[in-house]
């Protein structure tokens, strides 16, 4: 089996295609997915890293709006197509569209800024949670459970994840409530490029931002009868931090209907600074929703 982290590196190591017409064109590989559809936040990541490469390098990404499209088809590559709408004289807009059959899977518009100084205020990190070194592992709970999908999360994935207060894996225990908080983190030292870091974090923010609106409603990702697809993401990047060391995902919803689920959530790193905040919504179905 190949090493998680190494394969996640890759699918950011993006290729310039040295295309030029209106737009910057570069392509990447897609992750395997055991359900054969590329991972959302792969995509979102792959994307960001594209922009970049468009992007003055004194300019910082600070804000993703993107909408999936289609399900990506995780064994083909991708293409991503950089539109350079606007550079100001503090800001840059970017259009990055991915591709794959000659149609596009997601649509993201990006914003960037030079640094600046200015007013500075934060919602405060939650102060009576576990620390992550006291909570189980996904390898821990799941490396027991003959089942593909568990292996999956147990061992293929390149970020260490603990939920607070029980991951929603196989059965959702406790109170059906509509918000959690997980510890993420790098499986590994990931290299120092900060873009790499802010595109790490867009990956790992795709994971679990749905999981409020299941619990709320006791639903497993096991659940047979469950059908999930992202439909739009937005970031918001206020302050750098590695995404190798432990950061504090908390996760909110707060409506669900008409078969759509909406969460929030705010990353924070271990000194309590709030280093992003993210907000989705979902496709969520399941035959019975009463069962």
């Amino acid at each position: 089996m190949s090493d998680p982290l190494s394969g996640f590196l890759t699918t950011l190591d993006l290729v310039d295609t040295g295309a030029r017409t209106e737009e910057d064109i570069f392509t990447g590989p897609s992750q395997w997915m055991p359900n054969g559809r590329v991972f959302g936040g792969q995509v979102l990541a792959q994307a960001l890293i594209a922009a970049v490469r468009t992007v003055d390098t004194e300019r910082v990404v600070h804000s993703l709006h993107g909408y999936f499209l289609r399900p990506g088809d995780a064994g083909q590559p991708i293409t991503f197509a950089v539109e350079r709408i606007h550079d100001g004289r503090s800001f840059s807009t970017r259009r990055t569209q991915a591709y794959q059959n000659g149609v596009p899977i997601l649509s993201v518009i990006l914003s960037f800024q030079l640094p600046d100084e200015g007013i500075e205020h934060q919602v405060e990190m939650p102060s009576d949670l576990p620390e992550p070194e006291d909570l189980p592992s996904a390898v821990e709970l799941l490396s027991a459970i003959d089942h593909p999908i568990a292996r999956t999360w147990a061992r293929e994935r390149a970020f260490d994840m603990r939920h607070i207060p029980s991951p929603i894996y196989i059965t959702v225990e406790g109170e059906r409530v509509a918000h959690q908080a997980v510890w993420i983190t790098s499986l590994g030292r990931l290299p120092d490029d900060p873009n790499l870091h802010r595109a790490a974090l867009a990956y790992a923010s795709d994971y679990t931002i749905l999981e409020p609106v299941m619990r709320r409603h006791g639903i497993a990702w096991a659940r047979p009868d469950l059908k999930m697809a992202s439909l739009d993401h937005a970031m918001w990047w206020h302050r750098f931090a590695r995404a190798d060391e432990w950061l504090l995902y908390t996760q909110t919803s707060p409506s669900a209907g008409g078969g759509r689920g909406l969460a929030l959530g705010s990353i924070y790193d271990r000194s309590g600074n709030l280093v992003a905040s993210v907000a989705q919504e979902g496709m969520v179905r399941v035959s019975d929703p009463d069962a």
